[in-house]
């Protein structure tokens, strides 16, 4: 992974004395809330329904143990002993005192760690596919280009006051695991015909209150042009996005009422001004940046291990573990170990700092200390050998991360809704929780099989209920909690978004309404067809039909 240089370290040393002189004049009375507001959310500090709220960048989704380890110690010593793992690759801190703040980035800032950007009108915090680099359909390892973007966007004096939040997204594979499609710029790493690396880009996509699936400006960029063209189109959007209406200031707003061929155009008249300019990385600083990301010393294995199977062979609880959890690793006798954060009744996305502490120690022992996190808000040790993998589940299961339930309908993505957020209008943590204990049954999660169940508490989609098989958005009606339900959805590499069944239900029917549902699949599927499969090929008609059936 990535070790900061001495520029790097500098910076954000820097910027934690800057905050921590900003939080000493807000207690002081000599800043106002609206004063310190912008400079406290370009450091990451939200000001939610009951507390702060500190959201820390995990870049492209990758953790060192070491790294883990201090946010373990933050979660202990400075929260309530969690912390929450976003749909954005973050960690969010849910109850950090204000005094405290500028310690907790101190803290960070020890182990190449910050808040920069995670809020506020800037590039936010890039992500990438959590198998990067190890993924064996990978064509390259995206996080190499998503450090690059990094650097490039920090504190980035020409877009660091953009109309809107910006978001990019990054996969180096031909399957989707980034949400690429429903980003504002979203990058999918190609080889051409003659084998050569670039870039599809794809523009103006993202979710909240108008859904859009971004469209391709380049099917494929050279790459040493990538962050010249990214210049390109964010000058675009910073001259001509919307700043009197922040509900129409997003970039997708602007590419849909341009229209995608004039938007392009634009872009590339910007980018014939720019491109071959300096903003573009030599070659020399390109394989600077591509040589931390080697692969880790793999031992030198024949393929597929027999211990290990042999332990699904004799235990039934691992193989349903290894059938959901485990994925293929483009090293032979390795895996791809995923951890749900998804248990019975849990809260989708916590991690208490024992289990942080946890997951830490088993990346030293089975993954060369590295951790990834997901937007889907689970955990991955990229690294295990099939040989490792039933130790792992063992340990995974004293601390009550061995959840085999990774894309099944318990894995569900929920944001904190009214229980913390102030924007909220329904909350998401307890349905999520009523929805997970009425489907703990395993037998019957395989038996639906893979279902993407996604749960907003507003119309911010923090949820990406749009883009859910199943998407439920919560609703208030005259104070009364209402969900809408969407089927259909999804964000991998066939994107498609969520259409409105019928009328919301009240918070106590929803359980049953996805109940309803799913039988409705079972009943009505055509062999080994997908959730979301079956939706395309049948329409909501059958599902509308059992779910507002007269009693």
């Amino acid at each position: 992974m990535y070790l900061y240089d001495a520029i790097d370290q500098s910076l954000v040393d820097q910027r934690v004395e800057q905050f921590r002189g900003q939080v000493r004049r807000r207690m002081a009375g000599a800043l106002s809330e609206d004063e310190f507001k912008p400079l406290r959310l370009m450091n990451g500090l939200y000001l939610q329904l009951h507390a702060y709220m500190l959201r820390v960048a995990i870049p492209y989704g990758t953790l060192s143990s070491e790294q883990m380890r201090k946010l373990a110690h933050i979660a202990r010593d400075y929260d309530k002993g969690y912390g929450h793992f976003t749909t954005r690759q973050n960690l969010q801190y849910n109850w950090p005192k204000l005094k405290e703040t500028p310690d907790i980035l101190a803290e960070l800032a020890t182990v190449q760690m910050h808040a920069l950007q995670t809020s506020g009108n800037c590039i936010r915090n890039v992500t990438a596919d959590q198998y990067a680099g190890v993924a064996a359909d990978e064509v390259a390892d995206p996080r190499i280009v998503a450090e690059v973007i990094r650097q490039w966007s920090t504190l980035h004096p020409e877009f660091s006051f953009l109309p809107r939040k910006f978001k990019l997204a990054i996969t180096g594979s031909v399957r989707d695991r980034a949400a690429v499609r429903v980003h504002d710029i979203g990058i999918v790493i190609k080889r051409n015909d003659e084998g050569e690396i670039g870039y599809q880009v794809i523009v103006g996509g993202g979710l909240g209150r108008t859904p859009i699936i971004g469209v391709s400006l380049r099917d494929f960029l050279p790459e040493r042009h990538l962050l010249s063209y990214l210049e390109a189109i964010l000058r675009v959007y910073n001259q001509a996005g919307r700043r009197d209406n922040k509900y129409k200031a997003r970039i997708k707003i602007l590419v849909r009422e341009t229209g995608a061929e004039e938007f392009t155009r634009l872009v590339e008249s910007e980018w014939e001004k720019i491109r071959d300019s300096a903003i573009d990385l030599p070659v020399d600083e390109q394989a600077r940046i591509a040589a931390f990301f080697a692969a880790p010393p793999y031992e030198n294995l024949s393929g597929d291990d027999g211990e290990f199977a042999l332990h699904r062979l004799e235990d039934r609880d691992f193989a349903s573990w290894t059938r959901t959890n485990v994925a293929p690793h483009k090293q032979p006798g390795y895996a791809i170990a995923n951890i749900t954060l998804k248990p019975e009744g849990g809260i989708p996305g916590d991690a208490t700092s024992e289990q942080m502490d946890a997951v830490a120690g088993l990346a030293e022992r089975f993954s060369f200390s590295e951790i990834r996190v997901t937007h889907e808000q689970n955990l991955v040790l990229p690294h295990v050998r099939q040989a490792d993998l039933h130790d792992l589940w063992l340990t995974l299961k004293r601390y009550d991360l061995a959840a085999p339930n990774l894309g099944l309908i318990s894995d569900i993505i929920a944001c904190p809704g009214m229980d913390y957020c102030a924007l909220a209008t329904a909350r998401s943590i307890p349905l999520a929780q009523d929805i997970s204990t009425r489907f703990a049954d395993l037998d019957r999660q395989h038996d639906i099989g893979e279902l993407k169940l996604k749960i907003s508490g507003c119309i911010n989609a923090c949820g990406h209920h749009h883009v859910g098989h199943i998407g439920i958005l919560g609703v208030d009606k005259r104070g009364e909690e209402y969900y809408q339900i969407t089927l259909g959805g999804s964000a991998d590499e066939a994107p498609s978004l969520g259409k409105i069944i019928g009328p919301a239900v009240p918070y106590g029917k929803v359980v049953d309404a996805i109940e309803t549902l799913t039988e409705t699949y079972l009943a009505i599927r055509a062999g080994d067809e997908r959730f979301v499969d079956t939706v395309r090929r049948a329409g909501l008609d059958p599902f509308k039909a059992a779910l507002y059936a007269d009693p």
